[in-house]
């Protein structure tokens, strides 16, 4: 039985299950959903056991060794956020795999957004906004909030400064034409004189405005290679800029912000699984290859992965819940909460979904 074969009684009954496990997080027994249907003729307890059978031979129930109760499956949760994100756009293979996409428009609570508004206070640049962002998630949802810059590839350079902070060590702000800010500490093979730092910027701004970002430094080697001796100075200068990350590209690691590895800490799970399953999280290129996998940056939509097993077995009890950001017509990152699969998903997906859209309004960019 799959979940577009569920007859309404089932379909009700199972929701009910979920809720009632979302809300308590203990296996639930039938009288409990008795309870839920009091005034609801044709729903006896005896009718309830059979239903709940039913579910569980479907597999979307499942009892505990030691408990009367069921718990939700995977394939529940995935059929209960196919409900909640119901609007003719799901497609049934994508479901049936534990992928659901297609979800923007979901309004959510004035209190929630302004909470959320009101924790991006003082956000001006890119880095800023991603870093916070892992922290909100982290906040609303008690599970893991992750935030992953994209590449530069794609972009346009609008605008480079360098300021020096300390020896050998320069601060970039690097502004693409889409609108968005990267600010990173640079550190240095040798020190550089503020003097070099303005001549490197400007030669940067004055040829390169308008090119993108990755064609910049292969440009940069092949000039330094056919320009005069005059200028070799300056041209190594900016190549070592560039190397150290000033225009990082595909081949500089990628920055992502994680916050609330906590928060799973209190998971009911067995020590050896709980040490796995932290082991996964703190790998952060486990984390990037992840979101690299399931989110299209192209397209402005919410994905929900119910049941983790497929990156590592040790997270197979988790839900991934990501949208791209983006900035005027380029990709700014990917936004994502990582919980345990009871969680409440209407909020959460509506949340992230409004998180990743705020990033143009936060950076006075007007969104695509």
């Amino acid at each position: 039985m799959h979940g577009a074969r569920l007859s309404p009684r089932e379909r009700l009954v199972l929701n009910a299950i979920i809720d009632l496990y979302i809300a308590t997080g203990e296996p639930v027994a039938s009288q409990a959903v008795a309870r839920t249907f009091a005034d609801r003729d044709g729903l006896s307890s005896a009718t309830l056991r059979n239903v709940m059978a039913a579910l569980g031979e479907a597999g979307l129930l499942e009892q505990p060794h030691t408990s009367a109760g069921r718990v939700p499956t995977a394939a529940a949760f995935r059929y209960y956020v196919e409900q909640i994100t119901q609007a003719g756009r799901l497609a049934a293979g994508m479901v049936a795999s534990g992928i659901v996409e297609g979800v923007t428009d979901l309004p959510l609570s004035e209190a929630r957004r302004d909470q959320i508004e009101e924790s991006y206070s003082g956000v001006a640049s890119t880095n800023e906004y991603l870093e916070r962002t892992s922290h909100v998630l982290a906040l609303i949802s008690h599970g893991l909030g992750v935030a992953l810059a994209s590449s530069t590839s794609g972009q346009v350079l609008e605008h480079i400064h360098f300021s020096r902070l300390t020896s050998g060590r320069v601060l970039a702000v690097l502004v693409t034409q889409a609108g968005a800010v990267q600010d990173r500490v640079l550190v240095l093979d040798h020190q550089m004189a503020a003097t070099e730092l303005e001549s490197a910027g400007s030669y940067l701004n004055e040829n390169f405005r308008g090119w993108p970002i990755e064609r910049i430094r292969t440009e940069i080697t092949r000039r330094m290679e056919l320009e005069r001796e005059a200028y070799r100075q300056l041209l190594a200068s900016v190549d070592e800029l560039c190397r150290k990350g000033a225009l990082a590209g595909d081949e500089a690691e990628p920055t992502i912000f994680v916050e609330g590895i906590a928060n799973l800490i209190n998971l009911e799970l067995d020590r050896e699984r709980l040490r796995q399953m932290l082991l996964a999280l703190e790998a952060k290129q486990r984390l990037v290859e992840l979101l690299n996998a399931y989110v299209d940056g192209r397209r402005q939509e919410v994905r929900v992965v119910v049941g983790l097993d497929e990156a590592s077995p040790a997270m197979q009890d988790l839900v991934l819940i990501a949208a791209p950001a983006r900035l005027g017509g380029a990709n700014l990152g990917t936004v994502a909460l990582i919980a345990p699969t009871r969680i409440q998903y209407q909020e959460m997906i509506q949340a992230v979904s409004y998180i990743a859209r705020l990033s143009g309004r936060i950076l006075d960019v007007p969104s695509a």
